[in-house]
């Protein structure tokens, strides 16, 4: 077959710039061949390459006592004790979902759960977090409904309890909606796998299912915007299958009992491109590949297409040669592939050979290690005004403004369609709160949450930045954990406006601060650039994924209000409105700023919480929606109503941080109160659950009646 011509219009569609093109002809002292045209879009665009982020994300805090493993591998490694370890990462397929849901959240799922076992754990949890366009845009219903169908039916095909999250509406995700996808697996802390290659004339063996031309240019496709093109683009979306990968699973964790992999690597963005540039540039080693060795489910298919191609359910391995056999043996009983498509080699070369002939003969390390690597323009985002006088309203009309739409009201729709009770070791499912998995034969626990309010980011990157990582301490800190590290998904627009690269620098400025002081750093990650359709960005959305840990089941906290309980709040309350949920759902607003972090009061209050959980019954983070949406919550999940005091606009609905309502009984929050005069700790009284109703002050409705409003919103929308 007959390669294209090397034209100014196919190096702009492969996503390369004017000097970008430039410094590959100088690397090279030649043109490049049209397989090599597309290596070096793959491995240069911003999905594999980070250029435009990697100079800030070098700042961020990767390290600590408890980290076995930071960023660079497939997944983040954090130690648990007893030998025991995490492996967790959280990763976009924003572009695939949206313009094909289904297997874009599928491969996502399916994605990322690779990540997790190419390290040698087995996944025990997953989470998702999901941004749509506003309810009654013409995409959102078929958007909303194809992804939770496939996050479904991928994890529950796989066999993996789905535990948290987070779905959000808003107009900035109507032309890209976000879809960032979390797993977790546990590995014994001194059986961890890893990518860099070793040896010279080791074989590099290809694992799993066959290859096909789904995904083709898919991480190109990754790092471009959207326009009325949108459609052409649908052949570069993957097409997944979740039993393929749970005997693929199964077998690559056999595999590694045999003593056979030197390192393995996963095949995810641009393919067999990636996975074997990274695993020969981590090992300073070439790499060889034979591709009529390749095994392939069409035929004729070209170097280009295969070198490319992002079909699902692969990995690739350098094997120790003694143990080809028992090796492939393995993969022989689960019915996958195997085979060997080329070897290490000690020059820096990328050699790629078709049937006897040179496809393509790269500087292997100049795919990876010297892609170019940008200092964006940036500015600041400006400081946001103060926010406007916000009304009195009636309390109970406030509350079902925010429990009546689809940003607040129960999530149940969703989550009861993915399998959160597989395994037999949930603790706590999704719903209120983080999700807990129990480390099956141990006394431990682990929990996860996802966190972000993207309005916050887009009206103050740094305290949203700092927020997130805040909402994620507190939502662990409120099931007893102690928080162990976090893994962020950054989802921007496009970089090369000065304004969202601010954005981006302000959030990430934020963030850095707060996993610091928070003792949660950054152990893998994503990020997403371009999110943007016919110029419109998406609401910035760094998203944090965390884990934390529960050493005991006497720390776990996760019971119910009860009748007659004391709500107890944790925390000052300012009555913070700028960006809040009221202003956004009741009054169509969103002006102010975002609410400010104190992260030593964060700490300190979460750090009392967690010491006297033992004097709790229920406990929820305040965060969207104030006390006002966290005592309906609580009340709502218990089935006991609740009595607030005030009927004041900004104390029931404010967004102050760093807070926690308590409900326990009238000895206990006696104890609570002396114990927190002693810490510094701000507590006060501010109401009490009990009876039938929600109550604030003097206005009142029954709690049927406001629970069906919470339970029915989100189907009658979307069901």
């Amino acid at each position: 077959m007959t390669e294209p011509m090397i034209t100014e219009d196919l190096i702009a569609a492969h996503g390369l710039k004017p000097d970008e093109y430039a410094q590959i002809l100088r690397i090279l002292n030649r043109a490049p061949s049209f397989t090599e045209l597309g290596i070096f879009s793959a491995m240069w665009n911003e999905h594999c390459s980070y250029k435009s982020s990697k100079k800030h994300l070098r700042g961020l805090p990767t390290t600590g006592p408890q980290v076995i493993c930071g960023p660079g591998e497939n997944a983040g490694v954090v130690d648990i004790g007893d030998g025991q370890a995490v492996v967790f990462k959280m990763e976009s397929h924003n572009h695939p979902s949206y313009i094909e849901p289904y297997q874009g959240a599928a491969t996502g799922v399916g994605g990322i759960l690779r990540d997790v076992f190419t390290m040698g754990a087995r996944p025990i949890a997953a989470m998702n977090s999901l941004s749509f366009g506003v309810k009654d845009h013409k995409k959102t219903k078929q958007l909303v409904h194809g992804v939770v169908e496939g996050v479904g039916g991928y994890g529950n095909c796989f066999g993996v309890p789905t535990v948290g999250g987070e779905v959000r509406f808003h107009a900035a995700y109507n032309g890209n909606c976000l879809v960032n996808a979390f797993a977790a697996g546990l590995a014994d802390a001194d059986k961890i796998f890893y990518s860099a290659a070793s040896g010279v004339g080791m074989p590099v063996v290809y694992l799993g299912a066959k290859t096909g031309r789904d995904g083709v240019g898919g991480a190109t496709m990754a790092s471009a915007e959207f326009d009325d093109t949108i459609e052409d683009k649908r052949p570069t979306v993957q097409v997944g299958d979740p039993f393929t990968e749970k005997c693929l699973m199964e077998a690559t964790l056999e595999l590694m009992a045999t003593g056979a992999v030197i390192s393995i690597q996963d095949m995810g963005a641009a393919g067999l491109t990636c996975s074997a540039v990274e695993m020969g540039d981590k090992g300073h080693l070439g790499i060889r590949l034979d591709l009529e060795n390749v095994p392939q489910r069409e035929s004729n298919m070209t170097a280009y297409e295969m070198m490319l191609s992002e079909s699902q359910e692969r990995m690739l391995m350098v094997l120790k040669p003694e143990k080809e056999a028992e090796a492939r043996a393995v993969f022989e009983k689960w019915d996958l592939d195997f085979a060997i498509v080329g070897e290490t080699i000690a020059e820096d070369r990328f050699l790629i050979m078709h049937n006897g002939e040179c496809k393509g003969d790269l500087p292997l390390s100049t795919l990876a290690s010297s892609a170019p690597e940008y200092d964006r323009p940036w500015v600041p985002t400006p400081a946001a005004e103060q926010v406007a006088d916000v009304p009195q309203i009636d309390p109970i009309d406030g509350l079902k403004g925010l429990i009546s739409s689809p940003n607040y009201a129960s999530k149940a729709w969703v989550y009861e369609q993915y399998d959160t009770q597989v395994m037999a070791d949930t603790v706590r499912a999704p719903g209120l709160g983080a999700g807990v998995i129990r480390v099956h034969g141990t006394g431990k626990m682990l929990a996860f949450t996802s966190d972000v309010t993207p309005r916050y980011v887009k009206a103050n990157p740094v305290e949203g930045g700092k927020q997130a990582v805040a909402e994620a301490y507190r939502n662990l800190i409120s099931v007893g954990a102690t928080p162990l590290a976090t893994t962020d998904n950054l989802n921007f627009g496009n970089p090369e406006k000065p304004e969202i690269m601010g954005q981006f620098v302000g959030a990430l400025d934020g963030i850095g601060q707060a996993v610091s002081f928070l003792d949660m750093p950054i152990v893998s990650g994503n990020v997403s650039l371009y999110n943007e359709t016919d110029g419109e960005g998406i609401l910035p959305t760094p998203t944090i994924g965390a884990v934390g840990l529960i050493a005991s089941e006497e720390d776990l906290i996760s019971g119910l209000a009860q009748n007659g309980d004391v709500a107890v709040l944790i925390g000052e309350t300012k009555g913070h409105l700028g960006q809040s949920a009221l202003l956004a759902e009741v009054f169509h607003r969103e002006d102010g700023d975002a609410p400010h972090v104190d992260l030593a009061t964060e700490k300190r209050n979460g750090e009392f919480l967690r010491a006297h959980g033992k004097l709790i019954h229920a406990v929820t983070d305040l965060s969207d929606g104030g006390l006002a949406l966290a005592a309906f919550e609580l009340a709502d999940a218990a089935g006991v109503g609740v009595h607030l005091d005030s009927d004041d606009t900004a104390t029931l609905f404010g967004e102050d941080q760093a807070r926690y309502l308590v409900a326990c009984t009238f000895d206990q929050a006696e104890a609570l109160m002396v114990a927190a005069g002693q810490a510094g700790v701000v507590i006060s009284t501010v109401g009490k659950f009990g009876g039938d109703a929600v109550s604030m002050g003097a206005a009142s409705a029954p709690l049927a009646e406001l629970s069906t409003i919470y339970r029915n919103s989100f189907g009658e929308i979307f069901g």
